[in-house]
């Protein structure tokens, strides 16, 4: 039987640390199955899902801690056991606007008031190019309830997105 191993990992950014995981991960039995990578800041962030044997598991786990020896900060969780995809349907959110603190915090916000759970979510932050305005980019990827129109969906957006003062789009994944 398989088991599932949820692993956040963030170091210093250097060449050969996604190597490294991956090796600890072959050689303790582990396949590599999902992941989501990026250097922030100067330093390396890695979220990975990983299943193993269940047999193995506790021996990939000790073997995943022992990267702290190359400076990496781990955090590590068996999966859920039932990772079947919950009820509802899929939409994907585009929002682009001039940079402002609390973007993340009032979408969400309006969201969660909906019972929408986003399932991922990447933020940029950039220079517009003719302006040279701070501007924020936000994707995400969407589990709306089945008893959410999206009628009622789009009304709470489009209020938010005239209260931010940013574009935002709502379209079937």
């Amino acid at each position: 039987m398989m088991t599932s191993i949820v692993l956040t990992v963030i170091g210093e950014d250097k060449p050969g640390l996604v190597s490294v995981i991956s090796q600890t991960i072959t050689a303790s039995g582990g396949n590599w199955l999902d992941s989501r990578m990026a250097s922030l800041g100067g330093k390396f962030a890695g979220l990975l899902l990983v299943s193993v044997p269940q047999v193995k598991a506790d021996a990939l786990i000790a073997a995943l801690q022992s990267l702290e020896q190359h400076g990496l900060r781990l955090v590590i969780e068996r999966g859920a056991a039932d990772t079947a995809t919950t009820a509802g349907r899929t939409l994907k959110l585009e929002l682009t606007g001039q940079d402002r603190p609390g973007i993340v915090r009032d979408i969400s916000d309006t969201l969660a008031r909906q019972k929408v759970n986003i399932e991922e979510m990447e933020t940029a932050f950039f220079s517009g190019s003719f302006s040279g305005e701070d501007m924020f980019e936000m994707r995400a990827t969407l589990r709306v309830p089945n008893e959410l129109t999206d009628t009622a969906l789009r009304e709470a957006i489009e209020k938010l997105a005239n209260n931010l003062m940013v574009d935002i789009s709502l379209d079937a994944a």
